[in-house]
């Protein structure tokens, strides 16, 4: 099953290899899903502003484990510190996750024959099957007014809040905004764990309006 984290970089890249969310947006909201992540799965919760582990057991996910370890061997930190921290280096490693599922492909090549890259195209050009079924389910909360299971409403907020959905959503703009609204603002999250992943996508939200507020002002 994928994650949050790898649903969303399958978004983020066209079948290619092109990314479509630049950097840090990409590794903000990937650290973003890691944490709403461990926070539906019951491991993390937010007390007194700040993120705490509430339980170390293992997930069974690399990424996810290696990310609960690091908060609960850190000090506490508030939602938005852990979305900078968790961001470092995070895009590689889900991107070589998807890789050695063999969602996608690593390919490795040079730019102007010189500086070596690494990209992530899909396997024969195509989109990967369980990228059309993550679309399938973005389209179908954003078409009807059924409700949303908690994973879907969870990733649509994510995208909503580092403001990758005018590319991922190809439905009218006033129907995206009005779903995406209510998605968010609906109680898709049990009560145990509602403050929390609120707590990290308002982290999420002011971390991009950090990244976005500068280059507005220099251009």
């Amino acid at each position: 099953m994928l994650t949050l984290a790898d649903e969303l970089a399958l978004l983020a890249y066209d079948d290619d290899g092109t990314c479509r969310l630049g950097q840090p947006s990409l590794g903000y909201g990937l650290a973003g899903a890691v944490l709403v992540e461990l926070a539906i799965a019951g491991r993390v919760d937010v007390v007194d502003k700040r993120v705490a582990a509430l339980s170390t057991a293992p997930i069974g996910h690399p990424v996810l484990d290696a990310a609960l370890t690091t908060i609960a061997d850190d000090k506490l930190r508030r939602p938005k510190e852990w979305v900078q921290k968790l961001a470092k280096g995070l895009t590689d490693d889900v991107l070589d996750g998807l890789a050695d599922q063999e969602v996608l492909r690593r390919e490795q090549d040079k730019v102007l024959w010189v500086f070596p890259r690494t990209r992530f195209p899909s396997p024969g050009g195509v989109e990967p099957a369980l990228e059309t079924e993550v679309r399938r389910r973005l389209a179908k909360a954003i078409e009807t007014d059924d409700k949303v299971d908690p994973r879907t409403a969870a990733l649509c907020s994510i995208i909503k809040a580092v403001q990758f959905d005018r590319k991922v959503f190809t439905q009218p703009r006033d129907r995206v905004k009005k779903r995406l609204r209510e998605i968010s603002e609906g109680g898709w999250a049990a009560d145990a764990t509602r403050k929390a992943i609120e707590e990290v996508q308002a982290a999420l939200t002011a971390v991009m309006v950090a990244v976005i507020i500068p280059s507005t002002t220099t251009s």
